[in-house]
């Protein structure tokens, strides 16, 4: 399965865990910006007794192309070094480029970056689990592989 900038309306990266990013040269042109992360690809409410959430979790590549103007900050003081993110969004370009700008908004950290657009790569069925992560051994190790699964 793989998404696009023309599905962001229908996408969410709330609570989605990030375990790593690749600033990719480019042989010619912008350099490329990868993510590896857990997707959560649906929310499960709880059914009586339960208390807590379930999660349809796959490993995922997100994929941004054409990368300028990175600026970012990142704040683990207090708190656990992890990179969860709270909202992925296309800002509005106020300075007239042709570019969008996207904004990373973490809980701990936040990314800015002009890119032309993203795709997404899910690269395993998803998992139903009781964590908003998957384990090493879940998701198959780390990977910014750009393929998904048949």
């Amino acid at each position: 399965m793989t998404w696009s900038d023309a599905d962001l309306e229908a996408m969410s990266w709330h609570d989605v865990t990030i375990h790593g990013l690749y600033v990719q040269p480019a042989e010619q042109g912008m350099p490329r910006l990868l993510f590896d992360l857990d997707y959560i690809v649906r929310w499960v409410h709880p059914v009586p007794p339960a208390r807590t959430f379930s999660f349809w979790i796959a490993p995922a590549t997100l994929v941004f192309d054409d990368v300028t103007d990175m600026v970012g900050d990142v704040d683990f003081s207090g708190s656990l070094p992890e990179l969860m993110v709270d909202e992925l969004r296309r800002v509005s370009a106020e300075d007239g480029s042709v570019e969008p700008l996207w904004h990373i908004e973490g809980h701990a950290f936040d990314l800015r970056f002009r890119a032309s657009g993203f795709r997404q790569f899910i690269r395993q069925p998803p998992l139903l689990v009781s964590q908003r992560v998957l384990l090493h051994s879940e998701r198959g190790g780390y990977s910014f592989a750009e393929t998904a699964f048949a």
